[in-house]
């Protein structure tokens, strides 16, 4: 789940440039700690004086532990042999600090990244019109949806597609799709060439960029009694246009719903837990363990006034995070059945920072979460009450709410009327 609370942190020193401060290299730093005339204050507090800066003790530990970092700026400033770009050396030294967490879902994000984060999360901007999938355990990147309307469906990109390459030489992995975006986003009326695998042969498309607006709820009636609402992301509004959806369906007499949470990867914790909100009674969607072993049990609560339906969850292995977490609150305290395959298995939670005065942020994972009932969901999963696998030669390319074809959806529904009877 990338992305849950916006905060306002103030970050080390070493990281002075991104509060307009000038770097202090560790020889004059030594020097400054050397003299009698130096002072501490508490451990936010910094004075400046007649080209003099005086520090805590605690920040100037931490400032040391960086001091290699300093020197190589040091280095730079004074032997590489063009001028350097100042923002870009910043953003690459928050980019490792980052990357030495070895953890996939904590990364910084530049102004720009930052920037286009949330335009995606309000879900316009102006790109090919697919939604990607990155496992970041097998590296692959599969085209979970082709909105429609876009430029990529009417090149003929389907559902299921893997997404191979990007312009002439970008192969395309989990760790390097957001460069991999930032290629295929641009200009409307501006190309872009795409390659894709289907079959285990490669498909180029020619993609014009346009303005995407992206909805992420569809619903309708399955028949009579069974009301269909497929939610695609936790992003933009969709928790008001679930809502939406749901009142629709129970004014046509649903007293049955399926969500279908397949392919759907997460995203904010809070639009989950609103949506859990519609058919929970008053408790918790989920709780926090903290690296201290600390739990927090009050921090997603859900109220009293619920929709008096049957719900049956759709999910697959690429149903993660938020997915994951309204999967598991409404199976502990709805009573939901659950139909698919067994899910990604992502059971920490991120938050999503600002930092410093140039439009950065960085994400950072700081909890592992457990269901009401108190299941582990990380790295193991949600296994389904009634799984049902797709076929070898079934690779998920179908429409929505295609009963015909889609044998997940068939089992799911015939769930619900038994729940029904």
């Amino acid at each position: 789940m990338k992305k849950k609370l916006m905060l306002t942190v103030v970050f080390m020193v070493f990281l002075t440039v991104l509060s307009s401060c000038a770097f202090l290299t560790p020889s004059r730093i030594e020097q400054m700690l050397a003299t009698d005339e130096r002072t501490y204050q508490d451990n936010t507090t910094i004075k400046q004086k007649d080209n003099t800066v005086t520090i805590s003790l605690d920040e100037y530990e931490k400032l040391l532990r960086f001091k290699d970092a300093v020197s190589i700026y040091d280095f730079i400033q004074e032997y590489y042999y063009k001028a350097p770009d100042e923002e870009k050396l910043i953003d690459y030294t928050c980019k490792g600090l980052m990357a030495g967490l070895d953890d996939p879902y904590s990364f910084y994000y530049t102004p720009e990244e930052y920037k286009k984060m949330w335009e995606e999360d309000e879900g316009n901007y102006a790109g090919i019109g697919v939604m990607i999938n990155a496992n970041y355990k097998t590296q692959i990147c599969t085209i979970s949806r082709v909105f429609k309307g876009s430029p990529a469906e009417s090149c003929g990109v389907l559902r299921g597609d893997i997404l191979y390459r990007v312009g002439e030489d970008l192969l395309v992995t989990a760790e390097n799709l957001d460069e991999a975006v930032k290629i295929m986003r641009g200009e409307p009326g501006t190309s872009v060439d795409v390659t894709f695998l289907r079959n285990d042969e490669e498909i180029t498309f020619t993609i014009n960029r346009e303005m995407i607006s992206v909805n992420q709820i569809e619903s309708k009636m399955l028949n009579d009694q069974v009301g269909y609402i497929a939610l695609y992301q936790f992003a933009g509004q969709c928790d008001k246009d679930f809502e939406v959806a749901l009142n629709g369906l129970l004014k046509e007499n649903a007293t049955g719903i399926i969500i279908d949470l397949r392919d759907n990867g997460g995203g904010w914790v809070e639009q989950a837990r609103y949506i859990a909100d519609l058919f929970m009674d008053g408790g918790e969607l989920c709780y926090l363990v903290f690296k201290d072993g600390t739990e927090e049990h009050n921090y997603y609560i859900t109220h009293d006034g619920k929709a008096d339906v049957k719900i049956v969850l759709l999910v697959n292995e690429m149903s993660a995070s938020s997915s994951e977490i309204l999967t598991g609150a409404l199976r502990d305290c709805a009573d939901a059945i659950i139909v698919g395959t067994k899910t990604f298995g992502k059971g920490i939670v991120q938050d999503v920072i600002p930092v410093g005065d140039r439009g950065a942020g960085f994400q950072l994972t700081v909890a592992e979460y457990f269901t009401p009932h108190g299941f582990a969901v990380h790295e193991t999963g949600i296994t389904p009450d009634v799984i049902v696998q797709l076929p070898e030669e079934d690779n998920g390319m179908y429409d929505f709410a295609d009963l015909k074809n889609d044998i997940q959806l068939q089992k799911a529904l015939e769930v619900a009327m038994k729940q029904l009877q």
